[in-house]
């Protein structure tokens, strides 16, 4: 449609010229760099220069602008992939774009603007290229089988010691076959490197991380260029970014991150929304307004098995009408999950779910960020343990910051207000977006690129996407 717009818009006589095609195909061939595949934009019926003019015009422009959109704002839409998708994407007059570089002899360079410009799409693009430097050495791989424990001795071990001694974490000559102390010391920094738990213990996940020859890793990046490419230029002057797989939460000003927070994510048949929102308000001592959904299977199990665990818990029941039920009158067993007729929450106090502090951005998923009372699984890398909220570590810190700008909220205000003991509401003067995202490959913060796993199975289906042929040339 916008082909056919743009050339019947178009003063009559060649569009094209011969040194704007020429130019068009080298800028195909540079959209390699940024993971796409430059055949799929009818490369080669342009190479092959077998075309009338009328034609030529036709398969350019479609060339273009299909590009020029894919740069923009990804092959994929976003919400066939992340179905709760609501961020913005940016916008561009392709055709004012188009019709200028056509005039001023400028098609080079003409896609190009309109990669991301964040620092993580550009450290991607170069990992990308140092990725397909490498791309030709074969890598020593490690079967399957069982986990592979310090002090064991086993073919499989001396398969892994070769892979580790290939990515560099142990010396040549190393590979004796036992998981000795060195072994088990390169295992725990690769698992640091992959986002793993580093117990050194070579499980599946650990085996899998070696296993990521380039090829693999090269299809994770381009997965994650194209996530890039989804979000819109402006993720807001102070935002917070949470990322999924990374378990963490960063709060950023001018592009710039002052803080990230270890978070716990929802379980993988939990998971937590890739969604875009703004925080509104934060609530200090919150009540837990516990959802229906959690409340039928599994707040009633626990209550049918322990009764005294209701009061204990410090939970409050309540009818359709918003009347408190005595506890000591319900007979959770007489219920499931289909006829629990009951409206639950517990009070604030140490054994709140959410702790002392919820964040609070209003969207029809019920997901927010909020404070834990198990602090002790910060300790561990891999964190999907929620029902899909995000559970962050202090969330006091987190809170000042998002409050810097709101009058009368300086960190005494909020230290006594959590002091009070009693439910106190913030609300933010300026709202800040928020963006909860899934990313796999991220900046490690020594200029090079960590790999994360991909906890919820995401990444495969966005790569089959883009090895698909677009429709214009599925179908012709």
């Amino acid at each position: 449609m916008a082909t056919e717009q743009f050339l019947s818009d178009t003063a009559k006589g060649d569009v094209w010229t011969g040194q704007d095609i020429t130019a068009l195909v080298e800028e195909l061939e540079r959209l390699n760099t940024h993971g796409l595949n430059p055949a799929d934009y009818h490369l080669a019926l342009l190479q092959s220069g077998d075309l009338s003019s009328a034609e030529r015009d036709r398969i350019a422009t479609d060339a273009w602008m299909s590009a020029a959109a894919h740069m923009l704002y990804g092959k994929l839409d976003p919400v066939s992939i992340e179905p709760n998708w609501t961020a913005g994407k940016r916008q561009v007059d392709f055709a004012s774009v188009l019709s200028y570089a056509l005039e001023s002899g400028t098609i080079s360079g003409s896609l190009e603007q309109f990669a991301p410009m964040q620092p993580g799409y550009a450290l991607l693009k170069s990992e990308l290229a140092r990725l397909r430097d490498t791309a030709a050495r074969p890598i020593a791989r490690v079967s399957d089988g069982p986990a592979l424990k310090p002090g064991m001795e086993t073919p499989r071990v001396r398969e892994m010691q070769a892979r580790l001694i290939q990515l560099g974490l142990m010396e040549p000559g190393s590979d004796t076959g036992k998981m000795d102390t060195a072994t088990v010391s390169a295992v725990e920094t690769l698992q640091v490197l992959e986002g793993l738990e580093d117990d050194g213990v070579a499980g599946a996940a650990t085996v899998r991380a070696l296993n990521r020859g380039p090829d693999a890793r090269i299809a994770q990046v381009r997965v994650n260029l194209e996530r890039w490419r989804w979000l819109p230029a402006d993720l807001g002057k102070r935002h917070l970014r949470a990322n999924i797989a990374g378990f963490e939460v960063t709060a950023y000003e001018d592009g710039v991150p002052q803080a990230t927070h270890l978070t716990i994510v929802g379980k993988t048949y939990r998971k937590t929304p890739v969604f875009s929102d703004q925080v509104e308000y934060i609530v200090f001592n919150p009540w837990w307004e516990t959802p229906p959904s959690l409340a039928k299977a599994d707040k009633l199990p626990m209550f049918q098995k322990d009764p005294g665990s209701v009061a204990r818990l410090g939970f409050e029941v309540r009818d359709a009408s918003g009347k408190t039920v005595p506890i000591s009158s319900i007979d959770w067993n007489a219920y499931t999950a289909s006829t629990f007729p009951y409206r639950i929450r517990q009070a604030p106090g140490p054994q709140n779910a959410l702790g002392e502090v919820k964040i609070m951005f209003p969207n029809v998923h019920n997901v927010y960020l909020h404070d834990t009372p198990n602090r002790g699984l910060f300790a561990q890398r891999q964190r999907a343990f929620s029902s899909g909220c995000l559970r962050t570590q202090d969330p006091i810190g987190l809170s000042a910051w998002l409050l810097t700008e709101t009058s009368g909220w300086d960190r005494a205000a909020i230290d006594k207000a959590v002091a009070s003991g009693k439910e106190t509401r913030a609300t933010l003067s300026h709202k800040v977006p928020v963006h909860i995202l899934y990313f796999t490959a991220v900046p490690d913060g020594s200029g090079g690129v960590r790999y994360l796993d991909d906890i919820y199975e995401r990444d495969e289906v966005a790569l089959k996407g883009l090895n698909a042929l677009p429709g214009f040339l599925a179908t012709n």
